[in-house]
């Protein structure tokens, strides 16, 4: 099943969000929030599926086609909170439902906390509360993200000599199947004259130098009052389970349902997904 899919970009003061698009400019926005070092086209295999919508898949800054933070910058977690404000902003969008995978579900639960005015309902896919620490380890994250971040300032982006070569690699360390990583690989690649680097930001894989404490993150998940819709895969990531446990019974509206698939299972069962997203912004 195909779907006409149009490139889109937002300008936001100096960087470009770009993303992709489908439906008619009339329909109700469904805004869809990619995974660390994924991209907006992990949305593609969905994007047929969801019926009278105007669906909108965004790259994150420093992600798929999107601009990369200056040189005198980082990859902070709020800094996503406030790009996808300023996006939010510049459309003068409010009461806009939310599908988020991953480490994009964790920056609209953080969002739709601070600003509820601006969001109608949030689906997150296989992603439950946030990434937390001890308070005991703040001296030591913020160690572990210094030295990353002056290792990072050396090291030499891969080059593949063929897409093929990319593709393997992303299969190697994800549970994505080839034809699954080839959607995002090649979204996420640099054609060089010796072959092909990623698009992505080197910095995006830099250590945090801080995290939320347990007790933060709990705070971000009571105040989010809004309806949220878990969907996970069976065979996901761990975190997502301790998530269920530990944050579930803090959501104001919550409710949960579980896929056959793993950490993507949206890519895996893009129409069982879009049934249930359908049927939760319906109601």
């Amino acid at each position: 099943m195909t779907v006409d899919v149009e490139e889109i970009c937002y300008d936001i003061g100096p960087l470009s969000i770009h993303g992709l698009a489908c439906g008619n400019d009339e329909d109700d926005i469904v805004l869809c929030l990619h995974g660390w070092l994924d991209n907006a086209a992990s949305f593609l295999p969905l994007m047929p599926y969801i019926k009278n919508k105007r669906v909108i898949a965004i790259d994150w800054v420093g992600h798929g086609f999107s601009t990369h933070r200056s040189d005198d910058a980082h990859y902070h977690f709020i800094d996503w909170v406030y790009d996808l404000l300023q996006l939010f902003e510049l459309n003068n969008w409010s009461n806009i439902d939310i599908v988020a995978h991953s480490m994009g579900g964790m920056i609209a639960s953080a969002f739709s906390a601070a600003f509820p005015e601006k969001v109608k309902s949030l689906t997150l896919l296989d992603s439950i509360g946030f990434i937390s620490a001890k308070a005991e380890q703040t001296t030591d994250q913020l160690r572990q993200g210094m030295l990353s971040r002056l290792k990072g300032r050396k090291k030499q982006k891969n080059c593949h000599p063929s897409q093929d070569s990319a593709i393997n690699a992303r299969v190697a360390v994800s549970d994505l199947n080839y034809q699954q990583a080839e959607i995002i690989v090649k979204r996420g690649l640099v054609k060089q004259a010796d072959g092909y680097i990623w698009r992505a930001d080197s910095r995006l894989r830099m250590t945090s130098p801080y995290r939320l404490t347990f007790a933060q993150a709990q705070q971000f998940v009571k105040d989010i009052k809004l309806p949220v819709q878990l969907i996970y895969g069976e065979n996901g990531m761990d975190m997502v389970t301790i998530g269920i446990e530990n944050y579930e019974p803090l959501f104001a509206d919550f409710a949960r349902h579980q896929l056959p698939g793993g950490h993507h299972f949206h890519m895996e069962q893009p129409e069982q997904t879009a049934e249930l997203i359908q049927r939760f912004i319906s109601n």
